[in-house]
């Protein structure tokens, strides 16, 4: 399917920002009217989840330490 492009380190931020923004979009804490903002936090998670980050690819970028092939 997809190459890998996220290493570990990179994928524990995503996941610590995915749950924060969700927080913040769930709990209302602090109530700032901004809260559905927070439901961004699905993409960082989702990315995450998948290993792979359609920004990097379009950016050439790739903190993964070992390419994964596709086979």
């Amino acid at each position: 399917m997809f190459s890998t492009n996220i290493g570990g380190v990179d994928r524990i931020l995503r996941i610590v920002a995915g749950v924060a923004l969700l927080l913040f979009a769930i709990t209302g804490v602090p109530a700032t009217g901004y809260n559905w903002l927070g439901w961004i936090g699905i993409v960082p998670l989702a990315t995450a989840a998948l290993g792979w980050c359609p920004a990097y690819t379009l950016f050439g970028m790739n903190t993964c330490p070992v390419s994964s092939r596709q086979g």
